[in-house]
């Protein structure tokens, strides 16, 4: 009976007929499994809300037919974190087997109650995409609050009741509370603590049902007995003991204490044998536990009921895929069968993220005095009716999510665009108060308002089709793209003029960008000549087909190719760049002014590699027609040749593009650093950077953590004006190691990295946070063993020593500082203010190359209506997302943005009905107390923007594979 890391097939989608919308573990494209002939019996399953249904199934039918019938009655798309469990023959509670009949399972049918129960208890409830989910997890919390299952002191107890009554009977009413908890008990000895719980009841005041699901979840997920079954065990000394599986491993606890933790990545092996259960570990030199650990348990059922829960803890949050089943032996059998059946988590994510089926939404509930609802048959929101699940759970995954914390002495700085205040941009933040730093300030010049008439003069006048809006898509992002080359021309006119500028780097620049800026002139006119046409704006009187684009993509693209040669330029641009910028201290003196133009509204070497990034937009625009298109429209073949020609100029450029990111990256790092001599040497990859917290001799402190294919670097955050980062020291990744230390220092979210001359105790902000540095270290430390990678010398002279200078230095300007400061030009060097590092710091967050990547690819560009949370009016804007950020436009004219909101830590969902927001196509973006409405024209775009902005709200969570950049949903 062993625990195996094996990989599947990757299974599983739900389908679009209505008949079973809430099947959630059926493979793409199929019916759910015909009911074998047989003698039907009634089921009884009880609900979390204590309701119960009834579900007429043949005897025959494995567990999974029933599960999927109880999970499409309640329209759950997440249904895999749930399971049936009920009492069997020997009286111990099990969870219902997938894979085997009926019949095989329960004795008496007809007399047993199966409950239906959350089974999986994800580390955080932002992992949970849907409302209804949350909802029941919620009613799972309640439940277990209610018989002592979950332990916890008076206080969380009290604060966790009070959302639970909140949802219930909603605004707190002194009388009316008092009343409702004398009546309806919530937890064991509940009188003593009335008063406590409404104090906090009383503060909820406002805060929805969904609110309250969610900050029910936050409080109860932080408590150590949460999702914990305790299975009662002995160790080798007699000693009593429980043993519980979570998601992080297998745990050991007295009474309610954890006394032991054996992560999954420290465990080789779960088996049993008769009443033995053992826990085989990998060895560990540092470790005095042996390498087999035994308990006894009351039986050998009892140690396989364990075991099972175990393996499938396991596949769920470890496997990417659900695993494939062991071949039967021909002869005899040995040991259990045994394996998980259904999706894994990372499965269950991506497909809710990913799919492209209808679906019902939830509804949130009605507050009542009583007891929570039973669970509602859903009925549709107020929105349209072609609203796709892609978009719907989008609009409803992250509600409240992690709030990432801004730094106390975030509220002395300012917003800032490139270099420049935003704050001259506006008056004050909608609730009164003086706007937070790297929010989106309220643009108070004279933005044009739409009104409702015009939005019904809109839709009645232009085209309603989807490709007519992904064509638009082209039009606004090929506009951006133009005004993003001039930028670069502008450059090369700014420094082309200066004897500082080598011929070769003018030269160069000028080969480059000249001939494209002059085609995508031409490809810009045709667009938008082809889109009027399509509305009928101009030239009406023209006959013919023109609701299409594809033979103008086709044309053009066929024009493009001779071009292709000079995008293989844009390394050798960087590079003279670069080398130019090293031997002038002039030409870098210019180069830094034009960055902190308005104009250069993200760094400079992000605009040059600009070309290679619209190519693939091209590809993911021809794949969005190709897929709306049937084979039969006369716009398919175009497009699909269109197609074809991109994805060849791409597939070319991709090894290219992939080093050039890299190398953009790592000179975009070394002007946000100070004390580092040569970050950018060739063989050197970036990974990560981001917040950690270091434990030094005065406690935490916040640091900044940069993480490359062959060092570690952290620093703080200089005390000058240049707002750069102070390089503290350096470690190798040569011989490093790291391990999880929570246990060993008390801090949550601990990990050490125990280096060849030193060691740093580190504490991440999240558990999400700590697994996304630890898996990118480990895969950083594994490569390094192999790699003939550059040697990391990085520091300068007054920091070659390992000793950590940092409680000396951060309180003043050090040398490096002031020498940094003494330019060419005289004056302390200004600093980009908006720049990942800074928003990483303020957010308390991090980010990796793979986010990067994928940042400058999505990209999109156009008009929405934006409206704060206290006002009335819409204001029209133009905005660009690109680079983590929304830049906002008065028009697509404009040379340069009026304002910036980086969203890393943002939010996004649709309102709710409380919010009283009465538009189609309407997202939320908010963080905290900031929360801004955008509107969007159409279902597509609403999609897309919902799409993008996502992908810079969810950072990726898993390691990749150095040297190899993964393919990316757009």
């Amino acid at each position: 009976c062993e625990l195996t890391n094996q990989r599947p097939y990757s299974g599983g989608g739900r389908l679009g007929a209505p008949e079973t919308l809430g099947i959630s573990t059926l493979d793409p494209g199929h019916r759910p499994p015909a009911m074998p002939p047989g003698r039907h019996v009634t089921i009884r399953v009880r609900m979390l809300d204590d309701t119960e249904e009834l579900f007429d199934i043949s005897q025959k039918a494995s567990g999974k037919v029933l599960f999927d019938l109880v999970c499409s009655h309640m329209n759950l798309i997440e249904g895999d974190y749930f399971g049936l469990e009920f009492q069997n023959h020997q009286k111990m509670m099990v969870w219902l087997d997938h894979i085997k009949p009926i019949i095989k399972q329960l004795r008496r049918p007809k007399h047993t109650i199966l409950r239906f129960a959350v089974k999986f208890f994800p580390p955080d409830h932002a992992q949970l995409l849907e409302e209804l989910t949350r909802y029941l997890f919620a009613l799972q919390i309640k439940q277990d609050v209610s018989i002592g299952r979950l332990t916890c002191n008076d206080s969380s107890a009290a604060l966790m009741v009070s959302h639970i009554i909140q949802s219930e009977i909603g605004d707190f009413e002194e009388s009316q509370c008092r009343s409702h908890l004398l009546n309806n008990n919530y937890i064991p000895d509940q009188m003593p603590l009335i008063d406590k719980i409404m104090e906090f009841h009383s503060k909820n005041i406002g805060q929805t049902p969904a609110e309250s699901d969610y900050q029910l979840l936050e409080v109860a997920r932080r408590l150590e007995m949460y999702g914990i079954r305790l299975h009662p065990a002995k160790d080798r000394e007699g000693t009593r003991l429980s043993l519980a599986v979570a998601h992080t491993g297998v745990l050991v606890f007295q009474g309610h204490t954890k006394i032991n933790a054996f992560n999954w990545s420290k465990v080789r092996k779960l088996s049993f044998k008769r009443k033995r259960f053992l826990i085989k570990l990998r060895p560990d030199l540092n470790s005095s536990y042996q390498d087999t650990l035994e308990f006894l348990m009351g039986s050998r059922d009892c140690c396989k009921v364990f075991w099972k829960i175990c393996v499938e803890y396991h596949a769920f949050f470890r496997l990417f895929e659900e695993p494939k089943p062991k071949p039967k032996p021909v002869l005899f059998t040995r040991g259990s069968s045994f394996r998980f059946s259904g999706r894994t988590q990372k499965q269950v994510m991506d497909y809710v993220k990913e799919s492209e089926f209808k679906k019902i939404p939830f509804e949130s509930r009605v507050q009542h005095n009583s007891r929570l609802s039973p669970l509602p048959s859903p009925r549709h929101h107020e929105v349209p009716t072609e609203v796709s699940v892609s978009v719907l759970q989008m609009a409803f995954s992250r509600v409240g999510s992690n709030s990432p914390h801004l730094s106390a002495s975030s509220g002395h700085s300012h917003g800032m665009v490139n270099g420049q205040k935003s704050l001259e941009l506006c008056s004050h933040s909608p609730d009164g108060r003086q706007p937070s730093p790297l929010t989106s300030p309220l643009l108070n010049d004279a933005c044009s308002v739409r009104t409702d008439d015009e939005d019904e003069v809109r839709r009645k006048r232009f085209p309603t089709d989807r490709a007519y809006f992904i064509a638009k898509e082209l039009l606004t992002t090929e506009r951006t793209y133009l005004k993003d080359l001039e930028v670069v021309t502008s450059f090369q006119n700014a420094v082309g003029q200066d004897e500082a500028t080598p011929d070769s780097l003018k030269d160069t620049v000028f080969s480059s960008f000249e001939p494209l800026h002059k085609f995508h002139t031409g490809f810009l006119r045709e667009v938008e000549q082809r889109l009027a046409l399509w509305e009928g704006r101009s030239n009406a009187h023209i006959k013919g087909d023109y609701q299409r684009i594809g033979d103008v993509m086709l044309k053009n693209f066929q024009g493009l190719k001779p071009l292709t040669a000079n995008l293989h330029k844009q390394s050798e641009v960087l590079l003279e760049l670069e080398k130019a910028c090293r031997s002038s201290r002039r030409l870098e003196g210019l180069c830094r002014d034009f960055e902190l133009q308005k104009v250069c509204y993200v760094p400079l070497n992000v605009f040059i590699l600009r070309p290679l990034h619209r190519l693939i937009h091209y590809k993911q625009i021809l794949e969005r027609l190709c897929k709306h298109y049937p084979a039969t429209h006369v716009d398919f073949r175009d497009c699909r040749a269109a197609l074809a020609d991109v994805s060849e100029v791409v597939e070319q450029l991709q090894g290219s593009l992939i080093k050039m990111e890299n190398f953009q990256k790592l000179l975009e790092l070394k002007k946000d650093l100070i004390g580092v001599d040569n970050l950018v040497v060739p063989s050197r990859e970036f990974i990560r950077l981001g917040c950690l917290s270091k434990l030094s001799g005065k406690g935490l402190q916040q640091r900044m953590f940069f993480l490359f294919s062959d060092v570690i670097l952290y620093t703080s955050r200089g005390m000058t004006p240049t707002n750069q980062f102070k390089v503290h020291g350096q470690l190798p990744l040569h011989g490093m190691t790291i391990r999880e230390s929570e246990d060993e220092w008390g801090v949550p979210h601990a990990f050490t990295l125990v280096g060849e001359q030193q060691s740093v105790v580190v504490a991440a902000s999240s558990l999400a946070e700590m697994e996304k540095w630890m898996e990118d270290i480990k895969v950083a430390i594994e490569t390094a063993k192999t790699s003939n990678g550059p040697s990391p010398n990085l520091l300068t002279s007054n920091l070659t020593d390992n000793k950590c200078p940092e409680d000396s230095t951060v309180e003043a300007e050090s040398e490096d500082d002031i020498a940094a400061s003494h330019t060419s030009l005289e004056r302390p060097a200004p600093h980009r203010g908006n720049t990942m590092v800074h928003v990483c710091w303020h957010r308390n967050t991090s980010v990796s190359m793979v986010d990067f990547s994928v940042a400058v690819e999505n990209q999109l560009s156009g008009n929405l209506l934006r409206k704060f949370k206290n006002s009335n009016g819409w204001q029209k804007l133009w905005v660009v997302f690109t680079n983590f950020s929304l830049f906002f436009y008065k028009s697509h004219q404009d040379d340069y943005p009026l304002a910036s909101l980086p969203l890393l830590g943002y939010s996004v969902t649709i309102p709710s009905e409380s919010e009283n927001i009465h538009k189609d196509y309407v997202f939320k973006l908010h963080f905290k107390s900031h929360v801004y409405y955008f509107r969007s024209e159409s279902e597509y775009t609403f999609e897309r923007w919902m799409e993008v902005i996502r992908s810079a709200t969810i950072p990726s969570s898993v390691a990749r594979v150095l040297n190899n950049k993964e393919s990316h949903p757009h």
